[in-house]
């Protein structure tokens, strides 16, 4: 049996005196914990300051434009229109070209977010399957079939900017 020299005797001692302490401050935060939860302001309380901290911090894209785009290859492409996705955060394009030698290939082109084309004027009326468009922008990294859409020019000679990317160039840069 432990002696009252014995060191794990005088650290039980020590110990044995902090828990009145720890037991008080515990109940201290149980009662402030109730009285918050009982109050009727907690809720507005807790909204208010959730939405400040979302006000507060800015609303980044998740993807820039230069991430999957290479600003350095325009590209323009005319093709018929085989399916429009109009869907967030952008909205997609997809072409049937046809290259030189007569081979087919399907494009896939990034658009802005629908609520963005549509106060452009840009509806999916307005790009039925069969469509003929010219596309102007520039093409993906990757090299594939892919490109983000800076104009979209219809047979009729209407034009939309379809681009929604904030980092993208224009469709003054890419008339250039």
């Amino acid at each position: 049996m432990p002696t009252a020299n014995h060191p794990f005797t005088s650290h039980l001692a020590v110990r044995c005196q902090w828990v009145p302490v720890i037991h008080r401050i515990k109940f201290l935060f149980e009662e402030l914990s109730v009285q918050l939860l009982n109050t009727r302001f907690l809720g507005p309380i807790v909204l208010a300051v959730t939405s400040v901290i979302f006000a507060s911090t800015p609303a980044n894209a998740h993807h820039a434009f230069s991430a999957e785009f290479d600003s350095n290859q325009p590209i323009q492409v005319k093709g018929k229109v085989t399916k429009l996705e109009l869907v967030n955060p952008h909205s997609w394009l997809y072409l049937d070209v046809q290259d030189a030698s007569g081979n087919v290939t399907n494009w896939g082109f990034e658009f802005g977010t629908p609520f963005g084309l549509r106060q452009k004027g840009l509806a999916k009326s307005t790009l039925p399957i069969g469509t003929e468009v010219t596309i102007k922008g520039y093409r993906a990294k990757s090299g594939k079939a892919f490109g983000y859409a800076v104009v979209t020019v219809l047979a009729d000679g209407r034009s939309f900017e379809t681009g929604g990317a904030q980092d993208a160039p224009t469709a003054r840069e890419v008339a250039q």
